[in-house]
């Protein structure tokens, strides 16, 4: 399949609209995508050029209570701002917001659902999920890898604790050179959820060594 140009286009990803679009974090070009698959619409913000080898990016999973509302239960709005602010810093690199990835790929109710077991049984994040039945990840990257590939990116330094990123990144065929870390300071709110995070999704976060209370 080619575009009007000739240009193949990613079996995976269509691309539908570009923007300029001026931020708190500086400028950024909004690439707006559609998900062929699922029909959800996606949106990378790139900053200068994004072809090429070792380009910094993020996978950015929505979070709707964490980004709008400011929630303290968990640290996305704060590694969204800490990604934006890192890219606008290099000059260069993407970041792929992904739609659909709410709760971990649960669904926004779903996620309120686990966050009250958490609260009223005082499951971690990971029993909370299995006892309601769901998965502990349902995400899927490759929307994220057609993205990607479309805006020629080859290979990149990823803004991610999280291993598993990178090893789904691979498996569509984008190169990770290196994981760059995205620690944020945490919070007596968010402590038991981020040790989770570490203790049973294999998260990097060495920080939390020096917070007490914890091991």
């Amino acid at each position: 399949m080619t575009d009007s140009d000739g240009a193949a286009e990613d079996p995976d990803v269509r691309r539908v609209v570009e923007v300029e679009l001026p931020t708190a974090y500086g400028a950024f070009r909004a690439v707006g995508y559609l998900d062929r698959r699922t029909g959800t619409e996606q949106v990378a913000l790139v900053k200068g050029e994004s072809a090429g080898e070792r380009v910094l990016a993020r996978l950015h999973s929505e979070c709707l209570t964490g980004e709008v509302f400011g929630s303290r239960a968990c640290e996305c709005g704060e590694q969204l701002a800490a990604a934006l602010r890192a890219i606008a810093q290099e000059g260069r690199g993407v970041l792929v917001y992904l739609r659909g990835h709410e709760g971990r790929g649960i669904g926004l109710l779903a996620k309120l659902r686990v966050m009250r077991l958490q609260q009223d049984d005082g499951l971690d994040t990971v029993d909370a999920n299995l006892a309601l039945g769901l998965p502990v990840d349902a995400r899927d990257y490759r929307a994220a890898a057609g993205i990607l590939r479309d805006l020629g990116v080859r290979s990149v330094r990823l803004l991610s604790n999280n291993p598993r990123k990178g090893e789904a990144l691979r498996r569509y065929g984008v190169a990770v050179a290196e994981r760059v870390p995205l620690l944020v300071t945490p919070g007596p709110e968010n402590l038991r959820y981020l040790r989770a995070k570490r203790e049973r999704l294999d998260h990097d976060l060495p920080h939390l060594g020096g917070v007490p209370g914890l091991p």
